[in-house]
């Protein structure tokens, strides 16, 4: 069966569990990585807030309940618990286990000298944290000045994204607020704008902070058709033409640039970091 004329993936073959103390997000963000290497489809389980020992009994039934129902193949566990009584509980059942924080703690106890504090949800006690605050009022900035809509305090933006509609701005700017604490702020740049051959009107004074995203013709048309299809704004010749003279403006202001066509945000953000250079705090 296919779908637009393109094979359907297969089904899940294994199924996938990503058991934390927290909210997962860490154990899912490592396996996610693991698991790209290997190209099958998984189907996946996240269970988090597993700090009392009903919960683990809970969570280890659970997954004891996937190995009989796959026929005794064991389902993958990625954890990151931190007590040894409830990974205890979590190992004992039938899972191919990857504990995190087994594999890394107790090397790291031996080089540091210095014991581990075992404490539950501490990567996301942060609430009164300056960096919390900081992501905060990242991302509030970002909010602030999505799409063009406010010019008030660039002057406090780490950088400024510039492109056609839809090639990816918003993404990156709130990715880069959320992930790093990042102040970006993003302009579209416009029919209006190529015919006048200038910049924003707001722009040229923080030339050092802009940072460009292209796209190719054929991905742009690709996405607009879903937000307006069959429209001039998302019709090929026009998408051509944005993108080509986007690519134009940004050469001859001495704009960093790349294409956001095949890369995912995180190596776009990646790449930006790279660039600006912002200043990291110790952790």
């Amino acid at each position: 069966m296919t779908v637009e004329g393109r094979p359907s993936l297969p089904p899940p073959t294994r199924t996938v569990f990503f058991v934390s103390d927290g909210t997962g997000i860490t154990a899912e963000t490592f396996g996610h990585a693991v698991l790209s290497q290997f190209e099958m489809r998984f189907r996946q389980i996240r269970i988090p807030f597993i700090d009392t020992l009903d919960k683990a009994r809970d969570a280890a039934r659970r997954i004891n309940e996937v190995y009989h129902a796959d026929n005794k193949q064991r389902p993958i566990v990625f954890s990151t618990l931190v007590k040894h009584d409830l990974s205890g509980v979590i190992r004992a059942a039938n899972g191919m286990h990857m504990d995190l924080f087994q594999t890394f703690v107790a090397p790291l106890e031996m080089e540091l000298g210095v014991k581990s504090t075992h404490t539950i949800g501490r990567i996301h006690n942060i609430v009164d944290s300056e960096e919390y605050k900081n992501r905060i009022e990242a991302i509030n900035f970002s909010l602030a000045h999505d799409d063009g809509q406010s010019h008030k305090n660039l002057a406090d933006a780490d950088v400024i994204l510039v492109g056609v509609s839809r090639s990816g701005k918003t993404p990156t700017s709130l990715y880069l607020a959320m992930q790093y604490g990042i102040k970006a702020a993003n302009y579209p740049l416009i029919p209006d704008d190529f015919e006048r051959g200038k910049l924003p009107s707001s722009l040229p004074q923080f030339k050092h902070k802009l940072f460009g995203l292209t796209i190719t013709p054929e991905r742009l048309a690709e996405i607009r058709n879903e937000r307006r299809a069959g429209s001039k704004y998302a019709s090929i010749e026009n998408c051509g033409y944005e993108v080509n003279e986007a690519e134009v403006m940004m050469k001859r202001e001495g704009i960093r640039w790349l294409s956001s066509t095949t890369k995912s945000i995180e190596e776009i953000a990646t790449t930006i970091l790279q660039e600006i250079k912002p200043d990291r705090r110790e952790y």
